[in-house]
């Protein structure tokens, strides 16, 4: 069988996206006194980031 070729790039595509945050961060670093901070804020604004951490938090109390 042979294995399918990629269409994107992972590693690019994380290069990318760091990129996108770091160029937010910068913009706004006035805000926020770490760039933790900001991607803590960051995350709590996303609706599939606060679904995700909500189940996380689900499984975790049930165990």
């Amino acid at each position: 069988m042979t294995p399918k070729t990629k269409t994107f790039d992972c590693v690019e595509m994380k290069r990318q996206a760091q990129e996108k945050l770091l160029a937010e961060y910068e913009s706004r670093k006035d805000e926020f006194d770490s760039y933790s901070q900001f991607l803590t804020a960051r995350s709590r604004s996303s609706a599939w980031q606060r679904e995700f951490w909500a189940r996380v938090d689900r499984a975790h109390s049930r165990s």
